[in-house]
């Protein structure tokens, strides 16, 4: 078998996401592995900066956007998960998938990628695409996706009784 020393988890902080990163936990159990989590913000006004009508984006509410992201992404885990995966937080900015991508392809040591599937909806994914599905084409390792409705691997088995 491959080893899994390092499992990537890319997080947009949603539940399914959430769901993702708790299978990630449980493989990295059974793989003695480490756990990376990744989160890229997306800049709200990367849309309009090029628009002259509505000037620079306010660098305040970038940094404080930056500022609770990283919070949020350092709190994805206790204390005691952080020591016992090894665990690395990665925030970028820019579009998900592409710096997700990006920096699978650093000497960054990512054996797996355990993500969630859904995030965007509707006509959002029709335009722009699935950043999952961008992510298993190019990813230079294996990409295990949860479908956000499947079931958490923490939850009891009812059959087992």
């Amino acid at each position: 078998m491959v080893p899994v020393n390092r499992i990537l988890v890319p997080t947009d902080f949603s539940p399914a996401s959430k769901q993702a990163l708790r299978y990630a936990c449980n493989l990295a159990d059974v793989f003695g592995s480490a756990v990376t989590i990744i989160n890229v913000l997306e800049n709200p006004f990367a849309r309009i900066a090029s628009s002259e009508m509505y000037g620079p984006p306010p660098v305040q509410f970038l940094e404080e956007l930056e500022r609770r992201s990283r919070g949020e992404l350092e709190a994805q885990l206790t204390a005691e998960e952080k020591a016992k995966y090894s665990a690395t937080f990665i925030l970028r900015t820019g579009a998900p998938a592409h710096e997700i991508l990006d920096y699978l392809n650093e000497p960054c040591g990512i054996d797996l990628v355990v993500m969630a599937t859904a995030g965007r909806g509707g006509v959002a994914r029709l335009v722009m695409g699935s950043v999952a599905e961008k992510i298993v084409r190019a990813a230079p390792c294996p990409v295990l996706t949860l479908h956000p409705f499947d079931r958490v691997a923490t939850e009891p088995d009812d059959r087992a009784a």
